[in-house]
C-alpha cells in the first residue's frame, strides 16, 4: 500500500522514462511556434524591467523537447543585448527528455531542482511542468480527513484523524488548512487535494525572486478558484485511462491549484499577478498578431494551420479558459505584460 502522491511519483517516473509523452498529448510549444516566441518576448520585457542585468538567468522548468526554449530564444535574438546576456538553465530529471533538450538548445545546463542553479537574477518559464507533480487527497469522513492509498489498483482510506494532525510541510500548510478550515469536513466524501512539490517549487521560486530579482510564468490547467474534487486522470495512447492500473503506462495529471500557489508566492515575499486565463494573456501578448503575421509569409495550408493553433490555445471552450496564467516577480517591478491593469 502506497499514499497516492508516492504511487503517482513512481508512476510517472517509470512513464516518463520509457515512453515518449507526446505520442499521449500535445503542449502549447508543440502547437505553435508562436507559445514560445510570445514567452521570450515577455522575458525579454522582464529583463528591460529589471534593469538589464548581464548575465541574466533563464530557466525553464519541465522543459519536454526543448521547442519552447527554442522559440523563445528565436524572438530573444531580435533584442541582442538580451540575447547576448541569457544563461539557459533547463530542470529536467529524465534523460531521455534531456537528449532532447540538448538537440534543440545545445548550450542549456542541466538541474534535477531549482536549488542548483545558481544565484542571481532570473526569469523561470514553467508551462504544463506543476500538473505532473504527485498529488495527496484527503476524504471527508465522519467529521474527520481520511487520506487515500493505493493498493492493488484500488483506493485505500487510512483513518481518518483530526484536520491538524494531518502531516502537511511547510510552506503551505497555512495556505493549505486554511482552505480546509473554510469549507470543514462535515460534508461526507468530499474531497480535497493537496500538491506539496508544486507548493515547495513556487515557494522556492518566490523566495528566490524576492531575494535575488527577476520573475516568473507558470502556465498550466486548472481552475483559478480553490475547490474540492478529484481532479486525477491519466492519459495512455492519447486517450483516457484508469490512473490505478498499470503504473508507468500512462501519465498522470491533476488540476493546478493555483490560488494556493498564489498564497504561497506572496507568504515567500513575492509580488503576484493572476491567475488569469491563458486566453486573454496570450492575446493581450500578441499572439494574433503575430500568427497573423507569420501566417502571410506561408503557403495557404500552413498558414490556415497557424490561426486554428492560435485559436485552439486562445478559445475560451478550448485551451484559453482551461489553462491559467500565474506570474510572480520582485515586488520592485511594474505589472508584468499580460496582467497590467
Amino acid at each position: 500500500m502506497e499514499r497516492l502522491d508516492i504511487f503517482m511519483a513512481r508512476a510517472n517516473a517509470a512513464y516518463y522514462a520509457t515512453h515518449d509523452p507526446y505520442a499521449d498529448f500535445t503542449t502549447a510549444p508543440e502547437i505553435t511556434q508562436v507559445f514560445g516566441e510570445l514567452l521570450g518576448a515577455w522575458a525579454a520585457v522582464q529583463w528591460q524591467a529589471m534593469g538589464a542585468p548581464d548575465p541574466v538567468l533563464l530557466i525553464e522548468a519541465g522543459p519536454g523537447r526543448g521547442t519552447l526554449m527554442a522559440d523563445a530564444l528565436r524572438a530573444a535574438a531580435v533584442l541582442p543585448r538580451f540575447r547576448a546576456a541569457l544563461r539557459v538553465h533547463f530542470i529536467e530529471t529524465s534523460p531521455r527528455l534531456r537528449t532532447l533538450q540538448a538537440a534543440a538548445v545545445p548550450d542549456a545546463v542541466w538541474h534535477d531542482t531549482l536549488a542548483t542553479v545558481p544565484d542571481g537574477p532570473a526569469i523561470i518559464l514553467a508551462n504544463e511542468f506543476l500538473d505532473a507533480l504527485p498529488i495527496r487527497q484527503f476524504v471527508a469522513r465522519a467529521g474527520a480527513w481520511a487520506e487515500r492509498y493505493v493498493q492493488d489498483g484500488m483506493f485505500v482510506e487510512q483513518p481518518g484523524t483530526a484536520i491538524r494532525a494531518v502531516p502537511v510541510e511547510a510552506p503551505l500548510a497555512d495556505v493549505f488548512f486554511g482552505r480546509l478550515d473554510a469549507n470543514g469536513c462535515g460534508t461526507e466524501g468530499i474531497i480535497h487535494e493537496i500538491n506539496e512539490p508544486a507548493c515547495a517549487f513556487v515557494d522556492a521560486v518566490a523566495r528566490r525572486i524576492a531575494a535575488q530579482g527577476g520573475a516568473a510564468l507558470i502556465l498550466d490547467y486548472g481552475p483559478a478558484r480553490s475547490g474540492p474534487g478529484d481532479s486525477l486522470q491519466a492519459l495512455r495512447e492519447g486517450r483516457p485511462a484508469d490512473p490505478l492500473a498499470e503504473p508507468g503506462a500512462a501519465d498522470l495529471t491533476a488540476h493546478v491549484d493555483f490560488a494556493t500557489l498564489a498564497g504561497v508566492a506572496r507568504q515567500a515575499g513575492a509580488a503576484v499577478y493572476g491567475p488569469r486565463a491563458q486566453g486573454p494573456v496570450l492575446a493581450d501578448l500578441g499572439l494574433f498578431q503575430r500568427t497573423g503575421r507569420l501566417a502571410q509569409t506561408q503557403a495557404p495550408a500552413r498558414a490556415a494551420a497557424l490561426v486554428q493553433a492560435a485559436q485552439r490555445l486562445a478559445e475560451p471552450d478550448r485551451m484559453g479558459r482551461l489553462f491559467q496564467v500565474l506570474a510572480i516577480q520582485h515586488p520592485a517591478l511594474p505589472p508584468p505584460p499580460g496582467f497590467a491593469a
